[in-house]
Formats: C-alpha cells, structure tokens, sequence
C-alpha cells in the first residue's frame, strides 16, 4: 500500500477544507514546503498536491510551489484546474510524475484521451469526487447527472488506470472515509 499524504494548496498556504468549502477554511501552514518534507522525512514516497486556486479558476502561484517540492526528489501527484493540455504539460514541466484530471474528464474527455498518448497511462489519473452519489466539477460547485462508476468506466474504457475517489460530504470532516462507496466503486 503506498499512502499519498495530502497538501492543499490556497493562496500558497496548506489548508484544509471542510466539505470543499472555501468559506470553511482551516490554515495549517504557510510554510508548504516544510510541510512536504515533513512528509518525506515520515516516509512518504508520494505527496498529492491539490491547486485548490486552479480548481476555483482562480489566479494563483501554486506551480511554483509544486516546483519547490519537486526539488526534494519526491514523487508528486498534482491536480486542481487542470482543464487543458497546455495546462497538463506545464504540471509535468513544473515536477509533477502524475496529474489529477476531474472536470476536464467529464467534460472534455478527449483531453483525457489526449494526455493519456502525450505523457502516458501512469501520468494520468481521473478525480472522481462525488457528493451524494454524484460527480462533482470545478472545485466540487457543481453536481452533474453521473456516478462515479459511470465515468470511471468511461474512463477506463479511454485508457485511464488510475482514479482518486473523494466523497465531498466526508472531506475535510475528519470523519474518515466512505469505505461502502469506495468498495463498491472498485468492484465495479
């Protein structure tokens, strides 16, 4: 089992969101690469660095910070706003090993497809992140039609190997984990 601890980055800072709420917002530390080797120096291998500015659309320097820890020669995982193939390739410029997709899965899932030719199956992984059965986009604002095993076989049927599942009512509630919809997603 390889255990990807989390970094969320919000105005360069590691935060935490409760439910994906950025008006319920808790600052860990402003200091994201400290945090990062804190990780590696438990024994992290990889670290998932989520662009929460990205995934509100909204300006942000959080590739610098992605670059900063690529530096201490640790495996990334990186998403959040990436909408784009120009996007997707700046993320792997920037030290990223693997890039989280989830708007962009739903709604132009040839990008997908696309990333998957330009940078590999390993490279790419597609965010499910459901609230109430139902996938969420954009920084989880908004809910369309669509489960999460609905997409994820649309996207293993495109190439994709990896996916993240978030269910967005348990997210940053420390209230653990949906271990029912997890397993019932993976056996699907």
């Amino acid at each position: 089992m390889i255990i990807f601890p989390a970094i969320d980055l919000r105005g360069g800072k590691v935060v935490r969101l409760r439910e994906g709420d950025p008006n319920q917002q808790t600052i860990f530390s402003e200091q994201p690469l400290e945090t990062a080797q804190r990780w590696i120096e438990q024994g992290a291998q990889w670290i998932h660095v989520v662009n929460l500015d990205g995934a509100f659309n909204q300006a942000n320097h959080n590739l610098s910070v992605l670059e900063e820890v690529a530096r201490l020669s640790v495996s990334i995982q990186f998403g959040g706003g990436l909408r784009s193939l120009m996007e997707i390739e700046r993320a792997f410029e920037c030290g990223a090993q693997r890039v989280v997709l989830g708007t962009v899965a739903l709604k132009e899932p040839h990008i997908v497809h696309e990333a998957i030719h330009r940078f590999g199956a390993d490279g790419i992984c597609v965010g499910l992140d459901a609230r109430n059965g139902f996938i969420t986009t954009h920084g989880w604002t908004e809910t369309a039609t669509i489960t999460p095993v609905e997409l994820g076989l649309r996207m293993a049927g495109i190439g994709v190997r990896h996916a993240l599942f978030t269910d967005v009512s348990r997210d940053g509630a420390l209230s653990g984990s949906n271990v029912q919809a997890t397993i019932e997603l993976a056996q699907q």
